[in-house]
């Protein structure tokens, strides 16, 4: 053990590959653990700097593959192959019953209404009338705020403020376009430099001083203000399935499929959720893990609203609405090994395809709706996950005499 119990950190913070071994061989002596498959990683060390601290290795998870989902987007048209990693059995044979019925159907139509990301700083003002005057000059200051924004980075755009006086307090939304990365490093960083410009040439007298966040922002937390949208993209995907194409692929009828909703959102209501559906996390994570996201976001990207109605000719039209999505196809994870790898089978890896990537998400979280909906409506959902999900312990008594 080190001196003070510390993990090693080692020369140039230990990324070379004999430090990460030898950073392992440390833990595994402190814990008794074996680490044979975290060691087995083909990630170089070098290569997770900037993505993660006093590396060993790397986790294993599960990678399927479900498909054909058909896409018909502004960025994303054509036939795909999704990428899910996970461990829960029957997630990908489920989300893949799905895509099949949304692709016989004539595929799933997709379209993004808004895409930019937010950083909510909170200014503390001596008193109300010092945060009034601050609200109120604020949007006369938005050009040279901008300025000092955008001064930090070639890729963040301040498109507006958003102001909300509170109490003696005056938070402001930075609201950012920041093109195919998650970008949130990048804004607060921007919304920092700008935040200083302020208390040092425009404020003083008004403000005291900042706090970065204030939590108005919804980062990584699920909240109500999320279906405004301005927290990443918001996507909208919506199918209409023939009726025949329900019984054939979901076992369950457009009539069955509305019924199993209009009850389940009952439900919700009951519960106090935060809008409807049945599973998004589920193909969020697996999507997010396999094609190196920042799986974090998955607490605001998982805010939504799933509808299913029976149309006048008696086919189901099923939508999801994602208010809070946020991915990325450069920067963070997405240039590391597998993530990359699973990006390039979307044809999204690279600067230029964030918006391609968002609607094939999308539809793929329609795909998992429609096929947990018919799972409740045909009474198939148990049986299902003891076909698919029987990675269970020996029981005990199993042999016995």
């Amino acid at each position: 053990m080190t001196a003070s119990g510390l993990v090693p950190r080692l020369e140039q913070q230990g990324y070379a590959e004999a430090d990460v071994a030898a950073r392992r061989r440390w833990i595994e002596e402190q814990t008794g653990a074996a680490l044979t498959h975290v060691g087995a990683s083909t990630l170089p060390g070098e290569e997770m700097r900037g993505n993660i601290e006093n590396p060993v290795g790397a986790a294993q998870v599960p990678l399927g593959v479900a498909g054909p989902l058909l896409v018909r987007g502004e960025h994303a048209d054509g036939t795909y192959y999704v990428p899910l990693a996970t461990t829960e059995g029957a997630l990908v044979r489920s989300y893949e019953r799905g895509m099949v019925a949304i692709t016989r159907s004539g595929g799933a139509t997709v379209r993004i209404h808004v895409d930019e990301n937010r950083v909510s700083p909170v200014f503390v003002c001596a008193d109300v009338a010092a945060a009034a005057d601050l609200a109120r000059a604020l949007p006369l200051w938005i050009d040279e705020i901008r300025a000092a924004a955008e001064s930090t980075t070639r890729h963040g755009k301040l498109l507006r403020l958003e102001v909300h006086p509170l109490g003696r307090d005056v938070l402001v939304s930075f609201c950012y376009s920041t093109g195919d990365a998650h970008g949130m490093n990048m804004i607060v960083k921007a919304t920092d430099a700008a935040c200083r410009w302020l208390l040092e040439h425009k404020a003083r007298g008004m403000a005291a001083r900042y706090y970065i966040f204030s939590g108005l922002e919804s980062e990584k937390r699920a909240s109500g203000s999320l279906f405004a949208g301005g927290k990443g993209k918001k996507v909208i995907a919506g199918a209409r399935l023939p009726a025949r194409a329900v019984r054939a692929y979901l076992h369950a009828t457009p009539q069955e499929m509305a019924d199993v909703w209009r009850h389940t959102v009952l439900g919700h209501l009951q519960a106090g959720s935060l809008g409807y559906n049945g599973h998004y996390a589920n193909g969020l994570a697996a999507l997010f893990i396999a094609c190196g996201q920042d799986v974090a976001n998955l607490a605001n990207s998982a805010v939504g609203v799933t509808c299913f109605e029976v149309t006048d000719e008696g086919d189901l039209y099923a939508s999801v609405t994602l208010p809070a999505l946020i991915v990325a196809t450069v920067g963070g994870g997405t240039g590391l090994g597998t993530g990359r790898e699973c990006l390039e089978m979307l044809g999204c890896a690279g600067a230029g395809h964030a918006p391609k990537l968002a609607e094939i998400v999308a539809a793929t979280l329609l795909a998992g709706e429609l096929s947990m909906a018919g799972a409740l409506a045909s009474g198939e959902f148990v049986a299902a996950h003891e076909e698919y999900g029987r990675n269970r312990p020996p029981d005990p008594g199993e042999g016995a005499p």
